[in-house]
């Protein structure tokens, strides 16, 4: 989706010189700004291979929200040991008689002998604390892949609302060593 609005404004941009009869370099001087723009203010890190941080991801309404770091040590071509670390926010002022939730994150882990992604396993953290924040760690063994997702949940709650997407955490960084 990104990458529609991102072409969506490049060509905007294009339309808009041309009807000004600005020259063609700085259209794509201001494509390249624009779409530079765009992606800073849409979009959040990504953990990769050359960045272990992740986030900041945010729940659906952005009452929620977390980051971290991703470390993926290698002990052998067929072994890994995966640490997730972060902070959680809850960023709900309401209190629970006005409908204010907690912040919720979860993530899903997949093995590394689990190609078809019949079992994951998940790993969640609740904070409840409007304005203030809660440190979490993680640790997982031979893993192939990881996923986060940040929501609200009720004080009381079992099941997270107003979740945001789910991200992958490590890109390649869990495949190669």
């Amino acid at each position: 989706m990104r990458r529609s609005i991102r072409n969506l404004l490049a060509l905007a941009a294009v339309g808009t010189t041309v009807a000004l009869g600005i020259p063609a370099v700085a259209t794509a001087a201001s494509a390249t700004t624009t779409t530079a723009t765009t992606t800073a203010t849409a979009g959040a890190a990504t953990a990769s291979a050359g960045n272990p941080y992740w986030g900041p991801y945010w729940s659906k309404n952005r009452l929620a929200k977390a980051n971290g770091y991703i470390d993926v040590y290698w002990d052998d071509d067929t072994s890994n040991s995966v640490r997730i670390t972060g902070k959680l926010w809850d960023l709900d002022n309401r209190n629970e008689h006005q409908g204010g939730k907690c912040a919720y994150v979860k993530f899903r882990f997949q093995d590394l002998d689990d190609e078809d992604d019949v079992s994951p396993s998940f790993k969640s953290y609740k904070y409840c604390g409007a304005g203030g924040s809660k440190s979490f760690s993680v640790q997982r063994h031979d893993l192939r892949s990881v996923q986060v997702q940040v929501c609200q949940i009720g004080l009381y709650g079992r099941y997270p609302t107003k979740c945001g997407f789910w991200y992958w955490l490590g890109g390649d960084r869990l495949y190669d060593n």
